[in-house]
C-alpha cells in the first residue's frame, strides 16, 4: 500500500506533471489584487441595482410605493411585479423544471421571508442602497408555517422505499444487539466569502453577463430560456469565483441584472447582501433521522434501517438525501431506507457541500459507533467485519474500494492502538479527553463535457473549456493534465476557462468537475496530436482540435464509483463550562489519482474544517413568529474561526480508477463527510454521553452531564 501526506512542494516543469505539487496559476493575481471578481470588473456607464426582499413569510404584495424613491438622487427606476418585463416560465431547468425563484417580479405572491419584491436602480451602489432602504412595500399576509418536524402532517415520502420493510423488521427483531436512535442536524448555510454578483449588458444584440457561478454554460442556458433567446445570443463569463459550495448556480441576481439591462439599455450590476444570501441562494435543510441497526453479538449487521426527514419550500421540492448514505457503506442482510420531505413556508434548500452525505454520515456513523459500544467491539474492527462485496442496493461491483486501507493507515498515524475504549477515563485538569472515528463516502461521477486545444505558432498550447475554478485550483489541475497529455512542460500550456462560448461542460459540483473536464481535455489533446501527425507544421493562426466526451462516458460499464475516507478526531471537553475543543483531526482518503497534492490537501482540510464547524458551531434558527432567521448574518450564524481550528492533517492512499483516463475520482466533498460524526463520537468517548443533536453546544454538554469516572482514572 502506498500512502502520501500531501506535503510535497515545488513546480514540475517537464512531463509527468500529474501527481506533483504545483502552485496555483492564478495565485499571484489573487494575492496582489489583480484578479477581478464579478463585482469588481469595470464597465462604462454602469448602473447599480439593489434588491428589496419581503419582510413577511406568506401573503401577497398590495402596493409598491415608488414615487418618493424615484425622486431621490441618482435613482433611475424601480422594477417590481407591476412593471417588470415578462419572463418565460415554461421550460426545463437544471433539475428538470423551471425554478420559481428565477421568475422574479412575475406575480404578487410571497412564499417566504426574503422573497424578491423590487429592484432599485441607481447611478451608484450607495444611491441604490439608500433608496432601497427607503422603499415602502405593503402586504396582505396569510398564516405561515416554518416549524420543521418529522411528525408534521404534510410530511411525505419523497421517493420509493429502498429495500423491504418486512425483511428489515424481521431481521431487527431477531438481532442480538439493536441500536435505535434519533439524530438531528439544523439548517446550515454555504456563505462563500465572495457574495453573489452579476453584471449584464446588451452588446450588438447579444446578452453578455459577468457572473460568479459554478457553471457558465448552465447559467447561459437558463438565461436564454428565461428571456426567450437563442442559445448563441447569451454569453456568460465567470473567471474568478470566491467560493461556491453549491450556492452559485443560476440565482435571482443574474436574472435581475439581465432584466434591468434590458429596461435601462445600459450595463447593470446587482450584488446580493450577506443577509440576502440567507434566503436566495439555497442552504442545507434541517434533518431528523432515525437509524436502526441490528447485529449479531459479534457485530455482524443483520439489518440497517435509515429514515430521514428534511424540509423544503412550499413551491419547489428539494430533497436532502441523507438516507442514501448507507447504500454502499455496509453489507447488512436486510436494508431499508427512505427520504421524507416536509413542505414549509421557507426558501428552497439546495445543494450544499456533500448534500445528503454530510448529514447522513453524521447519523449513520454515530449509530455504527453506538453499535460498536454495545457489542464491545472496536469501531474500526466492526466496520471491517461489515465490508460489502458489492453495492447493497445495486449489487454492482466497486470500481475500487480502499476504505479499510484508509482506516489502517489512519489508525497508525493517529495512534488508535493506544486508545482505551472506555469512555470518560482520560482527564487533564478540568478537561475530559476522547477520540473518535467515522467512515466517509462520496459518489465519484463524471458528466459529458467539451473542450478545445490549440497548438499555437509559438510552440505553446491553449486549452479552452467552460470549467469553473471556485477556489479549488481547477485551472492548475487542468494545466497539469494537459501538459502530461501533450508531453510538454506545464509552462507551455495556457488554460482559459469559465466562458460559455467555449461550449458545454460539467458544472463545478458533485465532485465531478475536474474529472469531467480532464477527460474532455485529454480527448481534445488526442485529437490534436492526430492532426499534428497528419499536418506537420503548425500554421501561423494555430491548429485547433475539439472533443466531446459524451460517447466515451456513455460507454462506461456499470459500477459503484465512490471516493472513501476515514476520519479521526481528538476532543477535550471542559466539565465546568461545557466547551468542546477539537485538539487534532486526521483524514485519510481513497479518492482516485491526486492531480495536484498542494491544492488537494487544502480541499481535504477545508472539508474537515466544515465538518468540525458542523459538529460544534453552525445552526441557523428560524423565528416562528416572523418566519425569518434569528441573526441572519455572520455574527449570528456561528462558524469555526481560526482559533477553533486545531492541528489538522490529511493524507491519501493509492486508489486509481482504471476506467478514467487519468484515474481521477473527485475530492471536493469527501473531506466533510464523516468528520462531524468523528467529532461527536470523540465527545462520547470523552464524556460517556451521546450527543445526537448538532451542534454540540456548551449548554447541551452541561445539561447532558457525563459518566462517573473510575477511581483514579485519568491524569
Amino acid at each position: 500500500m502506498t500512502v502520501a501526506t500531501g506535503t510535497t512542494a515545488g513546480n514540475r516543469t517537464a512531463g509527468g506533471a500529474v501527481g506533483t505539487a504545483h502552485t496555483r496559476l492564478e495565485g499571484r493575481a489573487k494575492v496582489t489584487g489583480a484578479a477581478r471578481y464579478a463585482g469588481e470588473v469595470p464597465f462604462a456607464e454602469l448602473a447599480h441595482g439593489q434588491l428589496v426582499v419581503s419582510t413577511v413569510a406568506r401573503g401577497r404584495i398590495t402596493a409598491v410605493e415608488t414615487d418618493a424613491v424615484l425622486a431621490m438622487p441618482g435613482v433611475l427606476d424601480v422594477l417590481h411585479h407591476g412593471n417588470a418585463p415578462r419572463l418565460n416560465g415554461d421550460y426545463a431547468g437544471m433539475l428538470g423544471k423551471a425554478d420559481p425563484l428565477l421568475q422574479v417580479f412575475q406575480h404578487e405572491r410571497v412564499p417566504h421571508v426574503g422573497w424578491p419584491v423590487a429592484l432599485v436602480l441607481a447611478e451608484t451602489p450607495e444611491q441604490a442602497r439608500e433608496a432601497a432602504d427607503a422603499l415602502v412595500v405593503r402586504y396582505a399576509t396569510d398564516p405561515h408555517d416554518v416549524a420543521f418536524s418529522e411528525t408534521h402532517p404534510a410530511a411525505y415520502g419523497s421517493d420509493a422505499e429502498t429495500g423491504g420493510t418486512a425483511e428489515t423488521e424481521q431481521a431487527l427483531a431477531s438481532s442480538a444487539v439493536v441500536v435505535d436512535a434519533r439524530y438531528t442536524t439544523p439548517e446550515e448555510h454555504h456563505h462563500p466569502m465572495e457574495p453573489h454578483a452579476a453584471m449584464a449588458r446588451w452588446d450588438g444584440g447579444r446578452l453578455e453577463v459577468v457572473d460568479t457561478n459554478q457553471g457558465s454554460t448552465f447559467v447561459a442556458d437558463e438565461l436564454a430560456k428565461l428571456f426567450s433567446l437563442d442559445a448563441e445570443s447569451v454569453r456568460v463569463r465567470s473567471e474568478h469565483v470566491g467560493g461556491a459550495f453549491g450556492a452559485k448556480a443560476t440565482r435571482p441576481h443574474v436574472v435581475l441584472a439581465a432584466m434591468a439591462a434590458t429596461v435601462l439599455n445600459r450595463p447593470v450590476r446587482v450584488v446580493l447582501t450577506r443577509r440576502q444570501l440567507f434566503s436566495l441562494v439555497g442552504y442545507r435543510s434541517p434533518t431528523v433521522q432515525r437509524v436502526r441497526l441490528g447485529a449479531d453479538a459479534d457485530g455482524r449487521l443483520r439489518a440497517l434501517d435509515h429514515q430521514a426527514y428534511c424540509a423544503t419550500s412550499s413551491f419547489r421540492e428539494f430533497i436532502e438525501r441523507s438516507a442514501d448514505f448507507g447504500r454502499v457503506m455496509y453489507g447488512p442482510d436486510a436494508y431499508r431506507a427512505q427520504n421524507h420531505v416536509v413542505p414549509l413556508d421557507v426558501p428552497t434548500p439546495s445543494f450544499m457541500r456533500a448534500p445528503g452525505e454530510a448529514p447522513g454520515s453524521f447519523a449513520l456513523e454515530c449509530a455504527v459507533d453506538e453499535l460498536a459500544e454495545k457489542c464491545g467491539i472496536d469501531p474500526i474492527e466492526l466496520r471491517s467485519r461489515n465490508e460489502p462485496e458489492a453495492g447493497v442496493v445495486s449489487g454492482l461491483p466497486f470500481s475500487s474500494r480502499n476504505l479499510l486501507a484508509c482506516f489502517e493507515e489512519g489508525a497508525r498515524r493517529f495512534g488508535w492502538a493506544e486508545r482505551d475504549p472506555r469512555p470518560g477515563v482520560r482527564r487533564e485538569g478540568r478537561w475530559l479527553l476522547g477520540t473518535g472515528t467515522a467512515a466517509a463516502r462520496f459518489p465519484s461521477g463524471v458528466a459529458p463535457s467539451t473542450a478545445a486545444v490549440t497548438a499555437e505558432a509559438d510552440g505553446t498550447f491553449t486549452v479552452r473549456i467552460t470549467a469553473a475554478d471556485v477556489g479549488t485550483g481547477a485551472r492548475t489541475a487542468l494545466a497539469l493534465v494537459a501538459a502530461d497529455a501533450l508531453e510538454v512542460a506545464t509552462e507551455r500550456v495556457r488554460i482559459r476557462i469559465a466562458d460559455s462560448d467555449f461550449g458545454p461542460a460539467m458544472v463545478a459540483g458533485g465532485s465531478m468537475g475536474t474529472r469531467s473536464w480532464a477527460w474532455a481535455v485529454i480527448e481534445a489533446v488526442q485529437a490534436l496530436r492526430e492532426k499534428l501527425a497528419l499536418g506537420g507544421t503548425v500554421p501561423p493562426q494555430g491548429l485547433t482540435a475539439r472533443a466531446d466526451t459524451g460517447a466515451s462516458i456513455g460507454a462506461l460499464s456499470q459500477k459503484e464509483r465512490h471516493s472513501f475516507g476515514a476520519q479521526f478526531a481528538e476532543v477535550a471537553v471542559d466539565v465546568s463550562t461545557g466547551e468542546v475543543r477539537v485538539r487534532r483531526m486526521l483524514g485519510m482518503f481513497a479518492a482516485g489519482k491526486i492531480v495536484n497534492p498542494l491544492t488537494a490537501r487544502s480541499q481535504f482540510l477545508g472539508g474537515m474544517i466544515w465538518g468540525l464547524s458542523m459538529a460544534l458551531h453552525e445552526e441557523a434558527v428560524r423565528d416562528g413568529a416572523t418566519g425569518g432567521h434569528v441573526g441572519a448574518d455572520l455574527a449570528g450564524y456561528h462558524i469555526a474561526a481560526h482559533a477553533d481550528i486545531p492541528q489538522l492533517e490529511a493524507g491519501w492512499v493509492d486508489d486509481v480508477d482504471e476506467d478514467d483516463p487519468v484515474g481521477i475520482k473527485g475530492i471536493g466533498e469527501i473531506g466533510i463527510v464523516g468528520s462531524a460524526a468523528a467529532v461527536a463520537n470523540a465527545v462520547w468517548h470523552a464524556t460517556g454521553v451521546r450527543h445526537r443533536d448538532l451542534p454540540i453546544r456548551p449548554d447541551r454538554v452541561l445539561t447532558a452531564g457525563s459518566v462517573e469516572r473510575p477511581e483514579g482514572a485519568g491524569a
